[in-house]
């Protein structure tokens, strides 16, 4: 599970689960970052994502696996 947290700077990924703030979790799977960031994660932060950190959280999301079960090399 990945936390993420609204800080006073804003919405950004929490590596360390330890920051201050407002959190929510999400799986460590696309799948679950592009259901999120379509209403689910701002809804439970309670905020409203801009832009800017819309764009770190995909930029987030574009490095996990696309899917559950999704192994490398096969």
């Amino acid at each position: 599970m990945v936390r993420i947290v609204r800080t006073t700077d804003g919405v950004r990924v929490d590596a360390t689960g330890k920051l201050a703030g407002r959190g929510a979790y999400l799986h460590d799977r696309r799948e679950c970052w592009e259901r999120g960031l379509k209403g689910a994660l701002a809804h439970a932060l309670k905020t409203t994502l801009n832009a800017d950190e819309r764009l770190r959280l995909e930029q987030f999301m574009n490095t996990l696996p696309p899917e559950a079960g999704t192994a490398a090399g096969g």
